[in-house]
């Protein structure tokens, strides 16, 4: 029986998987031409880790070795990662050609020199190449392999009218696989590889992933709940090892959840195994994500993306936003088919963030009551007091922030980000409830600033939406977004919690009037968090 994988290439052989065949053919036709005679194309594969870029490519070699008229070969270029020196660069380099074609390659000690290498020399059949993990190498070898590449293909075209026999370049095809398009951006003086092409490998359709439990039913004999396929896909967004890594935990189980397969895999599974993916399990992907977005150059752009009062545009000129796009922490969404605006690649990806800045501002609360203080009048038998909750938030702000956002990073105008808040809130609550068998989870609908708090107690659940106010007309709109919200989630009433730095007691009892909306006949309950200056 298959297994799901997420661990590098997958097994065809072992492994549940999507076939992509009009991908695999979009590889196949790049490399070999759409007019094979008069050469194939030089291009670029890229998509964030673990998307698959390296099996479509393999299975488009295999295509291409069925038909025996090329001399092709695949090889990573991983092991070059950070050298800067050239000739051990090329050492490397050579080696992996010499295994790959079976060919013993002169050892050659310049970038310059490595377009002799695809010559009759060594070749009698046209020469097809895919270079994997090509931009591990260093930026500056990059640059001089692209204009080695160019020179290359240029000389190629030159000969289209030439046999095969005749012709001084049989560097047919060429791909260059990487998680950046390699060649773009980052070359402030323009890419000499300005003949390439790019091949782009998207997520997996809902479609698709439906597909892998289905094979997974079959062959196990265990069904899946559709709630749980739709939950999976609305977290990950169909982000291949994550897909594949829920499948595995879901499927195979973990330390305290046992899969039984004489029952359906349910929501309870899917809730229990998100929780464990949320807070206590390793993931590469999602921990080199994580180490990503906290470095210096990025993290201010994720902070901002956290905010609620505006959405950000997506620029994909925009380094830091290029950068973060081709490594798989954002994406972008259209709107009216003109405007792009930047979101989190995925809802899981946002909430691990979220988690990752709440715990490294936040680790540290302090007193969250006074010590001979309890909450039994708050957290009762019968529900949760809401109010009395932010309440008690507003006294701890008002006692602590003097030492609470000492740190807490800043915008360039030396005001707190609006994320910082979000993530105080959520620790405080957090850690307030703890022991109460409440469970406080931040959820993400929109994946580009909207933040909402969803409290699960005994067999109730509470929706509070966090905000900024900014201005009249904004918040007017908030209350009927939140209405809106909370009849997708089925709730009779929701709590809109805005922030504002200061606030008149006659406008509080102004503004935190119930908002009844007639559409969703949800009522929002308004309450205004005062921060004050920080």
């Amino acid at each position: 029986m298959r297994r799901f994988s997420s661990y590098g290439p997958i097994d065809t052989d072992l492994n549940y998987y999507v076939p992509r065949r009009e991908l695999v053919e979009k590889g196949y036709t790049q490399l070999v031409g759409e007019t094979p005679l008069k050469g194939g194309h030089y291009f670029t594969v890229w998509a964030p880790r673990q998307c698959g870029k390296t099996w479509i490519m393999q299975e488009a070699v295999k295509l291409i070795r069925k038909t025996g008229l090329y001399d092709v070969a695949i090889c990573s270029v991983g092991r070059a990662k950070d050298i800067e020196d050239e000739e051990e660069v090329m050492k490397i380099l050579i080696e992996k050609l010499r295994n790959a074609f079976g060919i013993s390659f002169p050892l050659l000690t310049k970038i310059s020199d490595f377009s002799s290498l695809f010559t009759r020399n060594y070749f009698k059949k046209p020469v097809i190449l895919v270079f994997d993990e090509f931009d591990a190498l260093d930026e500056t070898l990059i640059h001089r392999f692209a204009n080695i590449f160019r020179e290359l293909y240029i000389e190629r075209t030159n000969e289209q009218d030439r046999a095969i026999e005749e012709k001084t370049c049989l560097l047919h095809g060429l791909a260059l696989i990487g998680v950046r398009s390699v060649l773009g951006i980052e070359n402030a003086t323009g890419s000499p590889f300005n003949v390439q092409r790019s091949l782009r490998i998207p997520n997996l359709e809902l479609e698709e992933v439906e597909s892998l439990f289905k094979w997974y039913e079959k062959e196990s004999g265990q069904s899946v709940k559709r709630e749980v396929i739709d939950s999976l896909y609305k977290e990950v967004g169909g982000q291949p090892g994550l897909t594949c890594w829920f499948g595995e935990l879901l499927t195979e189980g973990i330390e305290h959840y046992v899969n039984d397969r004489t029952k359906p895999i349910d929501r309870r599974a899917f809730e229990i195994v998100y929780s464990a993916a949320t807070y206590i399990l390793p993931n590469n992907n999602i921990l080199n994500l994580i180490s990503k977005a906290k470095e210096e150059f990025n993290r201010e752009l994720i902070l901002k993306m956290f905010q609620t009062d505006k959405k950000i545009e997506f620029k994909f000129d925009d380094k830091t936003m290029n950068w973060l796009y081709m490594n798989g922490l954002v994406q972008y969404e259209i709107e009216d088919g003109t405007r792009y605006y930047l979101k989190f690649s995925c809802s899981f990806v946002q909430k691990r963030l979220f988690n990752y800045f709440s715990n490294e501002y936040f680790g540290d609360m302090g007193n969250l009551t006074d010590a001979l203080m309890d909450i039994d009048d708050i957290v009762t038998p019968t529900g949760l007091d809401i109010f009395r909750l932010m309440r008690l938030y507003q006294d701890y702000l008002d006692k602590n922030k003097s030492w609470l956002f000492k740190k807490a990073p800043r915008r360039s105008d030396e005001r707190v980000f609006e994320a910082v808040f979000h993530f105080n809130i959520y620790s405080y609550l957090r850690g307030l409830l703890l022991g109460s068998r409440v469970d406080v989870v931040p959820e993400f609908p929109t994946g580009n600033g909207k933040i909402d708090l969803l409290i699960f107690y005994n067999d109730c659940r509470y929706g509070i939406e966090l905000k900024s106010f900014s201005n009249k007309a904004a918040y007017r709109n908030a209350l009927v977004k939140a209405a809106h919200y909370g009849k997708q989630l089925g709730l009779s009433e929701i709590f809109l919690v805005s922030f504002i730095e200061s606030i008149e007691e006659e406008k509080r009892s102004t503004y935190e009037q119930p908002y009844v909306d007639s559409a969703s006949e949800v009522t929002v309950k308004p309450f205004f968090i005062q921060t004050g200056m920080i």
